[in-house]
């Protein structure tokens, strides 16, 4: 197991969005064959304090300000 402080992932709900959009171009009779993939443009920075605790690790105010969701 990999204890991870703090990461950055793709916004569960951006690509929710993005794959409603490639279902909808489908349907309406576009090739999937023709459709450009898109790397995801927003990423999400999660802090777990906990675990950076445990790690000893200091997280700066800065970025746990920044950060989407800070886990306790």
């Amino acid at each position: 197991m990999v204890a991870r402080a703090a990461c950055c992932g793709p916004s569960s709900l951006a690509l929710f969005r993005r794959a409603s959009e490639y279902v909808d171009k489908i349907m309406r009779g576009a090739r999937p064959a023709d459709i450009p993939v898109e790397q995801p443009t927003k990423v999400e920075p999660v802090v777990s304090l906990k675990t950076s605790k445990t790690l000893g690790l200091m997280i700066p105010e800065a970025f746990l300000l920044r950060a989407d969701e800070v886990i306790e």
